[in-house]
Formats: C-alpha cells, structure tokens, sequence
C-alpha cells in the first residue's frame, strides 16, 4: 500500500508538472498565422498593432511629441490640417513617414492625397513630399514622408532644437467626405564618419535584366507594410481581389537595383477593358515613396513594370527627382500592388492571378560609413534568411517576442521541475526514515 500510496503520490506530483509544461506550452504557443473573416469581405489595412494613438494639433503650439523608432495611429479630416512635434539634435538626420489608408470603396478624384513636410521653429521648410492619386481613382493606401538632413554646406533646418511635421490632405469636392486613417513613423539616421561623393554617376545600367528562372512560387501578399510579406528575386504568384492592395518587401542592399515586374493572368469569364486596372508602387525603407505605374485589362494576360532605377546609393538624396533620391538607403523596399474595384464590375467579385517578378542585380558593396547603428537602413543575415522564408514583418516581431517569451518560460519550467523533483526527494528520504 506504501508503495502503491507512493507511486500514487510520484505519479501525481509528476502528472502536475507535465501538466504546469503543458499550461506554459500553451502560454508560449505562436500567434497563428491566420484569421477567421468574413469571406466576402476584403481583409482590412494591417496596421501596427503596438502603435498608440497621437492627435495631431491644429498649431504647432500644442504638436504632440513623436519619439524616434515608434510608430503612431491617427486620423486626418478631409481637407484636415494637423501637426506633429520632434525634438531633433544637431548630428541625426531625421524622417517622418505617413501612410494614409482612405475608407474601401471610398471615392477619390484625380490630385487627391496630402502633403508632409518638416519645418523648424521659423517655419523653414527641410523637407518634404506630396502624394496622391493618379489616374487610377480609386481608394488605396498612400505613403509619404519628409525629412530633415544634416549638410554641411547648409545653414537652414541644422541646429537642435523642435521641429514639426505637417500633413495636409487635399480633396476634390466631390470625393468622398469620410476620415483617413494614419499610421505615423518617425526614423533617425546616422551622419557619416566621414564625407562620401556627392555627385551622381553620369553612366548607370538601366537595362531590364531577364526574367527570374525557376517559375512561380505561391507567395500570398500581406494586407499593409507592418505585414509585408518578404521577397527575394524571383517569380511570386499571388491571388488579388478586385479593390485589394497586397504589399510586399525586398531587401536591397548598397550598390544594387531592384527591378520589378507585375503581370495579371487572364481571365475566361470575359474581355471587358478596364482602364488602369492595376496600380504597382515602390516604397523605400523609410516609407517615402519612390516610383509608380499602372496597367489596364481587358481578360488577357497584362504586365507592367516600375522604371528602373539607380542602383542605391548614399549620394542618390542630393537629387532632386523622386525616385532618384529615394533609392538613398540600404534596407527594405516595399511593393504594392492595387487591383481596381472596377474589375468586379466586368469579371465579378473573385481573386485575379497576380505574379511578381522580382530582379535584384549588382553585387552588395561596403555601406557609406555610418557613425552609428544604421538600424533599419542596412541588410542584416536575418533579412535575407526572412526573405528566403517568405516571413512577414510582424511575423518577425511576433519571432521576436515569442522567443523572449519561451526564454522567459523556459527558466520558469526549469525552475518548477527543480523545485517538484527537490520535494519528491525529501519525502522519499522521510518515507525511509
């Protein structure tokens, strides 16, 4: 009975511990990577969801602080007008980006879009972007930022002190009178250890190189640039429905192009032409925008593609086009793509073939010598094995935070079984006793 009683007693004590793992197992679990929805509904803008909410002022008087490395959630009024602070040092360069995301299905009119710039504390302009909707007028998410630059041979917008940032949406009459949602970034730079070139090369490959060999791989497109789903070059079939933006990253690092392509299957359920069907965009790593085209469709294969562009390069921000300048760090390159809510219309509410093209020539070079962690405007070992996996943005966050997590649960396991083995010691030596 004794030793029954005492199995009886290992047995339990042995039980509750496999049941305390368990309870961490389950604790620790990863987030899963899919969400129950609606089936025919389109799945919402994916914002941060770590972003707190900031109220942009309507002086600069009363401009909340935006902190370097955060991301922020706000609203902006059609026609609105608001204001953001950052207190800036004398050595940093520094950028604010805005992503506006207008309500599905809203409408837009040519010239719709907003305006972010940086301004010191006389109201000097150091920067900044205006976006907007082409000619495909439809809803989509938009994304901008401005920038103030440490210059030596510059006297304005150098010296430490508040600085603001100011978004101006601009709306037809006749758009659609709903708020935009905002998601705000606010990213520093280092200067360099010492001054690089300043002149652009005259001479630059601007051919397209072949396509990428191997075929297409299923690679489905995430629903904002938090989630962004990573890409290395090669070919990406996605499935897009009619309204929806899918948005994509790629790592590019010093001295390379990318070069991007974005073909829509056909269709056998008709040849209705829908002009500007699909919208491509290119977005750097500090969300500024940096290229755009589009594309109509008539049911048969089409394909478009972004104009090349400057392999990247410190020196590319001293110009003064966009997608020039923009090609200015090493790091994360976004893609988006749109498909127009007109496709419905003619081809029914149901998802089209998307595939990707992606070219990433030219061999890494060394960076411009940042005096400090160039944080996310460099390519890592971890970016390109994300890339190869196919792993979000917030996936790799969520990696992150989970491997902390299981540490964390790791020594509280260690210590449980620790202490329930110590206790079964000392009652066996009393038993014997």
């Amino acid at each position: 009975m004794k030793t029954q009683a005492g199995i009886g007693r290992r047995g339990l004590g042995a039980g509750a511990l496999i049941a305390a793992v368990a309870a961490v197992g389950a604790v620790t679990a990863l987030p899963g990577q899919a969400r129950a929805a609606d089936a025919g509904a389109l799945p919402p803008y994916a914002f941060d969801g770590a972003a707190p909410r900031v109220k942009g002022a309507a002086s600069s008087s009363d401009a909340a602080q935006l902190k370097p490395g955060q991301t922020y959630r706000d609203t902006l009024k059609k026609d609105g007008k608001v204001y953001y602070r950052v207190d800036l040092d004398d050595k940093l360069n520094s950028y604010v980006s805005v992503v506006a995301v207008p309500k599905p299905g809203g409408k837009v009119e040519y010239g719709d879009g907003f305006k972010v710039s940086m301004q010191d504390g006389t109201g000097t302009d150091c920067g900044y972007q205006q976006v907007s909707f082409s000619s495909a007028e439809y809803a989509r998410p938009l994304a901008g930022y401005a920038g103030r630059l440490i210059e030596a041979d510059s006297s304005s917008c150098q010296k430490a002190g508040a600085f603001y940032v100011l978004v101006e949406r601009t709306s037809k009459a006749t758009s659609a009178p709903d708020d935009w949602e905002l998601e705000i970034r606010h990213l520093s730079e280092p200067g360099l250890r010492k001054a690089g070139p300043t002149e652009l090369p005259e001479a630059w490959s601007s051919a397209t190189p072949p396509p990428p060999q191997g075929g297409p791989q299923k690679r489905q497109g995430g629903a904002g640039f938090h989630d962004a789903v990573s890409l290395t070059q090669g070919e990406w079939r996605s499935d897009i429905r009619p309204g929806q933006t899918l948005f994509y990253r790629v790592p590019v690092d010093w001295g390379q192009q990318l070069f991007a392509t974005a073909e829509l299957g056909s269709s056998a359920s008709g040849d209705e032409y829908v002009g500007n069907a699909l919208v491509l965009s290119l977005d750097n790593p500090a969300l500024g925008h940096v290229d755009e085209n589009t594309g109509s469709y008539d049911g048969k294969q089409t394909t478009l593609a972004l104009d090349p562009q400057r392999p990247v390069a410190h020196a590319n921000r001293t110009s003064y086009d966009d997608g020039t300048s923009g090609m200015r760090f090493a790091g994360w390159y976004y893609l988006s793509a749109t498909l127009s809510p007109d496709i419905a219309k003619e081809y029914g509410d149901k998802p089209v073939p998307l595939t990707l093209r992606v070219n990433v020539t030219g061999n890494a070079k060394p960076g411009p010598g940042y005096d400090g962690d160039p944080g996310p405007f460099a390519v890592t070992a971890d970016d390109k094995e994300a890339a190869a996996s196919g792993a979000s943005g917030s996936q790799a966050a969520e990696g992150d935070g989970a491997m902390q997590l299981v540490a964390v649960a790791g020594i509280g396991t260690g210590t449980a079984l620790l202490l329930g083995l110590g206790a079964w010691t000392l009652m066996a030596r009393r038993r014997a006793a």
